[in-house]
């Protein structure tokens, strides 16, 4: 130890011998000389600390009982805490001794903690997780003591139904978080249910509305913690972060509290509810409380609105800090304490109300969720824990010096010389060189995250005039509105054409008029002030970013009514300001295809997506997707139905996003679209059935098995769903499946028959798809194909599945059964289906007679769905699917080998896609490889086409100059197969 700090030290041993007795001092002498460790220790800390020296000095009983109990070496828990203080308070029968007691808990306390900080036994989150506990157990138990006393003296308090009322005392800022330093204040705001009064005060007491009672109460609670007595004070209480701050009243209920954030919640007050807890008081109803407030703090979308709101809280931190000189102040200066904690809560706001792993008051937690998300630099979020674990050790050292609220560095040398021994610095300097470094990785990652964005791109020159020309081009157009509307005669439009012809539009005219329509639009005129900023903000960069692709007049016609959707809701115009890369995907994106700008539009919280390009432009694997999915709706209540289809629908309408922009970036071939489509559908559709089990059940109780166990049910996908080749937009064709013990009922208080349960639970799966909700709906849920179609019960047992299969059903219903193909259920009664699947198709059939059913219903289909002719002035235009030489001709051929081999063939039923089909029959060699070949490119060429024209939002018409012949040589393959086949 330095030798100023060792003459510190023994000053205050010279201190402690004059004012102790003899035997105090001679005792702690001999610990000393015991154990040379704790000599060191209590060296380092009485000449570090003067609040600690000074506490051991005028109270050397406090130092025995703690070196007695082994404290000073070992953690306490909350719950050891209250225990502690619990004894303490058994005695307390007044008031003033309840001050006295905690003021001296808190003393002996405080401590302890101070100690173990200082000399390193405790690490900077176990001394905050102390100091929150020791703030939260001493508020419990004075709430505790207090409102007994006051429901004594003022009446019981309770509501309109006669329930009585707790207060709920919830811990804002560094409390909240479990982070509260050495030294600190603790923000609190104080509610109460509902309103009411008191009943039965004391003889001659007057009634008080429940208000009334709980200010009161709030105002001694306050009192109880923060007088100054002669023991001192337990913690200063700062009430400003209620709602209405200082001229609000102490107390509101849980109505009040809810109207207040909804309707003049500022956006500090959304940072500062980050971090609020319940820690004081009626639990349960705090939680209830909390619950009615989150809609406040988190939005259901990606917010960027905090960024902005940041920006300028920090602009006002920084002049205050400029001002009055703060710049050595730790917390507040460049590269402090509340710049690591807006980093955090930028992200918090940004994605608590989408991801509920942000609704997390750590910090440090925070950080690492960032990492393992890569929303900053690579090994930033590490280099920023460092950071600021450093700074809190900064701040508890300063802090713990006199038991003193600040964070600015000492400015005396003794003040530094200590400050540098206690954080390991050899010198001053060599400590200010350590803290700049870490001040920096500090800044430089709050300018990333808070810094306000800039256009960028390849050319920056080019871009900046390309910008600059944009800003003056949206601020004329508004003039230019303005004077139309107040005049007879347009001006002339010419010079507004130039600038839109100068960034490269494609159709300048069509741009002006589209712009011009948008100005004038309800939307727009009836924005807010605030809105136009950032209207003002967005629009040039959008009109420039229009300016790089071909199609830049469409691009902006296809984007502009998303701008109009989400004008309500401005945070995401600030997503696109922020974020020029999310803008340019967007640009790019919706130039490509009228689908992806018009699901933006409908659902513009699929906006969020276009923020990382790596994961925009890459899939998971499936069994990643399942998990991926599982995650999401682990951090949904169970019992919020609300919220878990919604989760639903984001997750599929942002893979369907991610599935698009992969199949326009070239990255993503047309099987592996289909592959990764109905994955995301398997995924979703494993989900919808656990989660609809797990209500019913709930519900009913269990239905029985045929064995005694629990009965089994199956999601059988035909069509494109089971034949792995969904589409954007495609309907998922089910039959539902059931196997259970006949005629039971399930095992539970409202036990119903198992019939019963499996209809409700296949309805409940189609609500669950098809409801529609303000995300829209999941898929339309096509039950047509089950036994006896529209007319059959919604669900089978496998016995009445395989039954109808083998002597109802139609032939066209066994081409059907050729593409099914087990989704959701039990792997028991997944055997059981696909037996019965191979048993049925692969029966020996009668050639001609098939033949002649799969032409029949063929040419029915063709009659009822198929293009009509066009007119002699149109060209020729072919129904990818339904027209002669199409993908259905295609598939019926493929059904029609499956029907017709199968009986020797077995290995034709293993798969349920129709290209794998073709190439079992093509290695069989049941038809020429060469046709085989043919029917094998045209339908992947079809199915290609069909995208692209999904993309952009067209139907399956294509003309017939475009499908280089295909149609004619697949009529040709059918014409042999089907009707030559039968002539001869």
């Amino acid at each position: 130890m330095p030798e100023a700090l060792l003459s510190q030290w023994q000053q205050k041993w010279e201190h402690f011998e004059g004012a102790a007795d003899s035997e105090d001092v001679r005792w702690l002498a001999e610990q000393c000389d015991q154990s040379p460790q704790f000599q060191q220790e209590l060296q380092r800390i009485w000449a570090c600390s003067d609040f600690v020296a000074n506490s051991c000095i005028t109270q050397p009983q406090l130092l025995k009982s703690l070196i007695n109990s082994d404290a000073l070496n070992q953690p306490l828990s909350q719950q050891q805490f209250a225990d502690q203080l619990q004894s303490d308070m058994a005695a307390v029968s007044s008031d003033d001794e309840l001050l006295a007691v905690l003021r001296r808990f808190r003393q002996r306390q405080m401590v302890r903690i101070v100690w173990r900080d200082l000399i390193r036994k405790a690490s900077m989150t176990e001394t905050t997780a102390d100091m929150s506990a020791l703030a939260e157990v001493i508020l419990q138990a004075a709430l505790g003591f207090l409102y007994k006393g006051a429901c004594e003296k003022w009446g019981v308090p309770y509501d309109a139904e006669g329930n009585q009322q707790f207060m709920v005392v919830l811990g804002m800022g560094k409390l909240g978080a479990h982070e509260l330093n050495v030294s600190s204040d603790i923000d609190l705001i104080f509610s109460y249910p509902e309103a009411g009064k008191t009943l039965n005060p004391q003889s001659g007491g007057k009634t008080l509305s429940n208000q009334e009672f709980f200010i009161r109460l709030g105002q001694k609670l306050i009192k109880a913690l923060d007088a100054r007595t002669a023991d001192g004070f337990v913690f200063r209480v700062d009430m400003r972060l209620r709602p209405y701050g200082q001229s609000g009243a102490l107390v509101l209920n849980f109505d009040a509290m809810e109207e207040y954030y909804q309707t003049q919640g500022r956006d500090w007050e959304r940072y500062a509810m980050i971090k609020a807890r319940v820690v004081a008081g009626d639990s349960e109803a705090g939680e209830r409380l909390m619950s009615l407030l989150r809609p406040f703090t988190y939005r259901k979308y990606i917010d960027f609105s905090a960024i902005e709101a940041l920006r300028e809280m920090k602009a006002l931190i920084n002049r205050e800090v400029q001002r009055t000189g703060m710049d050595s102040n730790i917390k507040r200066g460049a590269g402090g304490i509340r710049e690591v904690e807006f980093i955090a809560q930028a992200f918090q706001i940004i994605r608590g109300g989408r991801d509920r792993r942000f609704q997390q008051p750590g910090l440090l937690n925070i950080l690492q969720l960032l990492d393992e998300l890569e929303l900053l630099m690579p090994g930033e979020a590490g280099q920023l824990a460092e950071a600021y674990t450093f700074l809190r050790n900064v701040e508890h050292a300063v802090q713990g010096w006199q038991d003193k609220q600040t964070q600015s560095l000492p400015d005396d040398a003794a003040g530094q010389q200590r400050l540098a021994f206690l954080m390991g610095a050899g010198s001053w300097e060599a400590f200010t060189d350590i803290l700049n470094k870490h001040r920096q990785v500090i800044r430089a990652a709050f300018d990333h995250v808070i810094a306000a964005p800039q256009s960028g791109g390849e050319n920056e020159a080019h871009e900046s005039e390309c910008y600059q020309q944009a800003v003056g081009l949206w601020q004329q157009l508004q003039l230019f509105v303005n004077r139309v509307e107040s005049s007879t005669h347009a001006d002339d439009q010419s010079p507004l054409l130039a600038v839109l012809a100068s960034l490269d539009y494609d159709l300048p005219e069509e741009a002006l008029e589209r712009l011009t329509a948008f100005v004038q639009g309800k939307a727009v005129i009836a924005m807010p002030a605030s809105t136009r900023s950032r209207l003002d903000a967005l629009m040039p960069r959008l009109i420039n970013e229009c300016g790089n692709v071909p199609n830049s007049a469409e691009a902006l016609t296809r984007i502009l009514p998303l701008i109009e959707a989400v004008i309500r809701r401005s945070a995401y115009l600030l997503l696109l300001v922020e974020n020029p890369r999310a803008l340019q995907s967007l640009v790019v994106l919706s130039a490509a295809s009228v689908w992806i700008a018009g699901e933006l539009a409908l659902h513009p919280a699929l906006l969020d997506e276009l923020l990382d390009r790596r994961s925009l432009y890459s899939l998971p694997a499936k069994e990643d997707l399942e998990d991926e999915l599982r995650q999401q709706m682990l951090r949904v209540p169970e019992d919020d139905l609300e919220a878990q289809m919604d989760t639903l629908r984001y997750f599929r309408r942002s893979h369907a996003l991610r599935v698009a922009a992969c199949e326009i970036e070239g990255t993503l071939p047309l099987m592996k679209v289909s592959d990764y489509l109905t994955w995301m559908a398997e995924a979703i559709l494993k989900m919808v059935y656990e989660l609809s089990w797990a209500q019913l059940v709930a519900r009913y109780g269990r239905p029985v098995g045929v064995e005694g166990g629990e009965a089994e049910f199956l999601i059988v996908g035909y069509g494109k769903l089971g034949g792995i080749e969904l589409g954007h937009g495609s309907d998922l064709d089910m039959v539902f499946i059931y196997d259970a013990q006949p005629n039971s009922q399930t095992k539970g208080e409202r036990s119903v028959d198992v019939a019963t349960f499996f209809t409700r639970l296949g309805q409940r799966i189609i609500h669950f798809l098809t409801a529609q909700t303000p995300a829209g709906s999941l898929y339309e849920a096509d039950m047509r194909l089950r036994p006896s179609g529209n007319s059959g019960m919604l669900v089978s047992t496998v016995a009445a599945f395989e039954k109808y299969q083998q002597d109802g059903a139609w032939m066209w219903e066994h081409q059907a059964l050729v593409r099914a193909r087990p989704i959701a259920g039990s792997p028991q009664i997944t055997q059981k289906f696909e037996e019965v699947r191979c048993r049925v198709l692969q029966q020996s059939r009668d050639t001609e007679l098939l033949r002649e059913e799969v032409r029949a219903m063929r040419e029915k289909m063709r009659a009822h769905l198929g293009s009509k002719p066009a007119r002699d002035d149109e060209p020729a235009t072919f129904h990818l699917k339904q027209d002669r030489g199409g993908i259905v001709d295609i598939e019926f051929l493929v059904q029609y080998q499956v029907l017709l081999n199968a009986h020797s063939h077995p290995e034709l039923t293993v798969y349920t896609d129709n290209v794998r089909i073709l190439e079992a029959v093509a290695e069989l060699k049941l038809m020429p490889l060469d046709d085989v070949k043919l029917l094998k490119q045209a339908y992947i060429f079809y199915r290609s086409l069909g995208h692209r024209l999904n993309l952009q939002g067209q139907d399956n018409m294509a003309e017939l100059g475009q499908l280089e012949g295909y149609p004619e040589q697949v009529a040709a393959i059918w014409h042999r197969v089907m009707e030559v086949d039968a002539a001869g």
